[in-house]
């Protein structure tokens, strides 16, 4: 299988330093963004597909800037109380890989809103020059 980015390159893209166990990690992740990434989009650029694969892997993991779980909504911290609590999406993405809205565009899928019927093949097309005006 093959990927299109390295963990390396997801290091480059977070304010993290990635120690050995999460770089064996983030390649496995790598692996199962780019069967993910060939399943909607086998043809897109090899630049787009680096730029996803980074992207959903870091959604899944976080980019380190934070405190906050990648997911969170709203959340709070106190000191001495031990009070944490977050609100987190009801999208039900965290820490799981997937293909946004914003890479789809990226890979050359567009927003299209469609549908597909395995009967639509069953009703002939009309050739337009047949059909008079």
């Amino acid at each position: 299988m093959s990927v299109y980015a390295t963990a390396q390159d997801v290091q480059a893209r977070t304010s993290r330093t990635l120690d050995a166990d999460e770089q064996a990690v983030i390649s496995t992740l790598l692996e199962d963004a780019a069967a993910r990434i060939d399943a909607v989009a086998p043809n897109a650029s090899e630049v787009a597909k680096k730029i996803v694969s980074c992207s959903m892997v870091i959604r899944a993991i976080g980019d380190g800037s934070t405190s906050y779980p990648i997911g969170a909504t709203q959340g709070s911290q106190s000191a001495l109380g031990y009070v944490q609590s977050w609100t987190v999406s009801s999208g039900g993405t965290v820490g799981e890989l997937y293909v946004s809205r914003a890479d789809r565009r990226l890979l050359g899928l567009g927003n299209a809103i469609g549908g597909y019927s395995p009967t639509q093949e069953l009703v002939p097309v009309p050739d337009p020059e047949e059909v008079a005006p």
